[in-house]
């Protein structure tokens, strides 16, 4: 079933654009929508114990904070305060909708709407655009790890109206078969991909490492990367400067995009 959902002047002139709000938070005006990824928005400082030996503290507060609440959150799973902190989830009740994943909409309730993998929900705007948010696969770390982490969530966008493209957010994974199977029936024009090789558990990234990033953007040979969870929490062991340096090696250095904490950025489309 479609939902109706008003549009900004704005919205009607440029159909893509990201500002960058700090770790895995991104706000995307997109097909006429507003959008945020897992919203984290507790100031610097904040600390979450984890376990007895590991403690996660943000190393930098959002860069911004939108003046009105988004349409849609995009919240990969809602069990690690480093994609869910305690004002992104006050943030959540003035919210349109929030699709997750299935056990975070149990617990979470309100306007949640839970998503298997492969589960979508379509969208139209006042403008007409029509915006289908699938529900991908992802892995919270190296095979196995279900049990410790918990069930997340990727989305793959496709907008259909004036401009007809795809994006795809990965949520908190690694690379892994089903990310490969991906690259074969999507064609995302950017890629947000969870990165920071996060470790706060063991010896393992929870999260894309370099390596992980470089395997994405080869099984996507047309899309451009845009790391995030990527800097302002203690337990990333890797941030852009390491991707940045790697795709420069591999002469790969234009497919790699930067944003600016807190500074709005149009995505051109092809």
């Amino acid at each position: 079933m479609e939902s109706n959902i008003k549009t900004t002047d704005k919205e009607q002139h440029i159909p893509v654009t990201a500002t960058y709000v700090g770790g895995p938070t991104v706000v995307l005006h997109i097909g006429g929508f507003c959008i945020m990824t897992d919203p984290t928005l507790d100031p610097e400082g904040t600390s979450f114990v984890i376990n007895e030996k590991m403690t996660e503290s943000k190393l930098s507060g959002p860069a911004i904070i939108p003046e009105k609440p988004v349409d849609i959150v995009l919240l990969s799973h809602d069990q690690h305060f480093d994609n869910l902190d305690g004002k992104g989830r006050e943030y959540l009740k003035a919210v349109t909708a929030t699709l997750t994943t299935k056990k975070g909409a149990e617990r979470l309730k309100g306007n949640s709407i839970g998503l298997n993998p492969n589960d979508a929900k379509s969208y139209r705007s006042a403008l007409g655009d029509e915006i289908k948010i699938t529900a991908t696969h992802a892995r919270h770390g190296p095979a196995g790890i279900e049990k410790l982490t918990g069930d997340v969530i990727g989305f793959h966008i496709a907008v259909s109206g004036k401009h007809n493209f795809e994006i795809y957010i990965t949520g908190d994974t690694v690379f892994y078969h089903e990310i490969e199977n991906l690259g074969r029936t999507i064609n995302p024009a950017y890629i947000f991909v969870f990165a920071g090789a996060a470790r706060p558990r063991g010896p393992f990234n929870l999260t894309m490492g370099t390596n992980d990033v470089l395997d994405t953007a080869h099984v996507f040979p047309k899309s451009i990367i845009i790391p995030v969870h990527s800097e302002g929490w203690s337990h990333y062991t890797e941030n852009n400067t390491n991707l940045t340096e790697a795709f420069e090696i591999l002469g790969i250095k234009e497919r790699l995009k930067i944003l600016e904490p807190g500074v709005e950025t149009i995505l051109p489309l092809p």
